[in-house]
């Protein structure tokens, strides 16, 4: 019972931190709904445990809890790539602006009289 207690606090502290950095529009609404996805599918699981049984069971899954184990990498992994997708465009991104900076400068430079 104290774990379920604990598991549906976390997630409500989750979801009201998600929140507050939405307000300060310190996360970008895109990352915001996949937390508050992951937030409104773990409240009802944690105030709802055997629903997670139930699930596990029509998948053919012994335990819920491999079953959240195995979904919670496989959201990590899914994640990470695509944050790495997002750095490797942003990388991309500032090297074409510091080429067209340097291109500028190098044109200002010219037209300038010392």
């Amino acid at each position: 019972m104290k774990l379920t207690v604990v598991t549906a606090v976390t997630g409500l502290i989750v979801l009201l931190v998600i929140l507050e950095l939405l307000r300060r529009r310190q996360l970008r609404e895109k990352y915001a709904v996949l937390w508050l996805g992951v937030c409104l599918l773990i409240i009802p699981l944690a105030l709802f445990p055997r629903l997670l049984d139930n699930v596990a069971d029509t998948l053919g899954v012994a335990y819920g809890v491999s079953l959240v184990l195995f979904l919670g990498i496989v959201f990590l992994l899914l994640v990470t790539v695509h944050l790495s997708w997002e750095v490797s465009r942003l990388e991309e991104e500032t090297r074409t602006l510091a080429e067209a900076l340097a291109l500028l400068r190098t044109e200002v430079g010219k037209t300038v009289p010392d």
